[in-house]
């Protein structure tokens, strides 16, 4: 080989070196809490997720975590550029998206499907960014329901002085409980079910996976059960380090999450089926009706507190009245 065509070919490896390295970026951590860790069916869907993620040009490292709230601190503090963890936990990065978890907002998961289709459509990116973070998607963990150690308390409506778990992290949690009249018993996510199973605490909540992960079945005894009826519908919420991503990635992320709505709801009613019928309890239609205003009343509470996003509210009142357009709250003065 001659000089020029020997320098020509290390030209070639160089320029090829160059476009090689802008093809192959560096993998992006993402932090993924799932209260069974690596084993659990939030970081199952987030495998899925990654595999998804290689066609919009990021190669992910999945980190999984057992506590969200360590999960959200990691991720602040840079150690991953991406978080999967509950809408709760999410409000601090976008308060808008936050606000979705929002006790007795969303009845089912048709009135979910309606919510997370208008804020994952293109026109709604605006909402989803915030600073330098982006919510890159939106699926659903499951509604949340009470679990109580002795129905007598539901059938009683008597609140008053029962020891509810909640999370410390949340603000919306203890302002509700206040306004029921209970008396909260500050937990994390990682204790409030133990404490439930050991009697610290008569009402714990969360997804129906909880029942059988967390055994909550030995904090029920023989006495409680399980409410049928749904308290909050909880979500999972990808938040992303935008900078850190190529252009267009969140809304390829959250078309794929809202395309992954159906097969999320399908496990999360799987483990409500496995809840044995005679550990529901069923609440009567006037009780319904008045939890469901209790709830109402607290939210627009939390509104004016800034505690929700007074726009989320609304786009899931519209949801709400779009199913039940007779509701009295489609009329009212005092509209979410």
């Amino acid at each position: 080989m001659n000089n020029q065509a020997h320098r020509l070919s290390k030209v070639g490896l160089l320029i090829a070196a160059i476009f090689s390295s802008y093809g192959a970026a560096a993998p992006i951590k993402m932090c993924v809490f799932d209260l069974l860790g690596a084993n659990g069916p939030v970081f199952s869907q987030m495998k899925d997720y990654k595999i998804a993620a290689i066609n919009w040009g990021v190669k992910l490292i999945l980190k999984p975590y057992a506590s969200e709230r360590v999960a959200a601190d990691d991720f602040k503090t840079g150690l991953c550029d991406a978080v999967s963890f509950t809408g709760t936990q999410s409000r601090q990065f976008n308060h808008f998206s936050g606000s979705l978890d929002a006790m007795g907002a969303l009845p089912s998961y048709a009135h979910l499907k309606i919510v997370i289709t208008t804020i994952s459509a293109e026109k709604a990116a605006p909402l989803m960014t915030n600073d330098s973070y982006e919510v890159a998607g939106i699926m659903p963990l499951g509604a949340a329901y009470l679990y109580v150690n002795d129905r007598e308390l539901v059938t009683s409506g008597d609140l008053a002085g029962v020891r509810v778990a909640i999370m410390d992290s949340d603000p919306a949690q203890s302002e509700m409980i206040d306004f029921i009249g209970s008396s909260p018993v500050g937990t994390s996510i990682a204790t409030m079910y133990s404490n439930f199973n050991n009697g610290s605490v008569d009402v714990t909540y969360g997804p129906a996976i909880a029942y059988e992960a967390m055994e909550l079945y030995k904090g029920m005894g023989s006495s409680g059960g399980v409410v049928q009826f749904p308290v909050a519908q909880l979500t999972l919420q990808i938040v992303i380090r935008r900078a850190k991503f190529p252009q267009g990635y969140g809304q390829k992320s959250r078309d794929y999450t809202l395309s992954q709505f159906e097969k999320s709801v399908r496990v999360a009613r799987y483990s409500e089926n496995r809840i044995a019928q005679k550990w529901w309890i069923s609440i009567s239609e006037s009780d319904q009706k008045r939890y469901h205003e209790m709830y109402r009343q607290a939210r627009l509470s939390l509104r004016e507190k800034g505690v929700y996003n007074r726009q989320m509210l609304t786009v899931m009142r519209k949801a709400r009245c779009k199913i039940n357009p007779d509701k009295a709250e489609c009329t009212a003065d005092d509209r979410e």
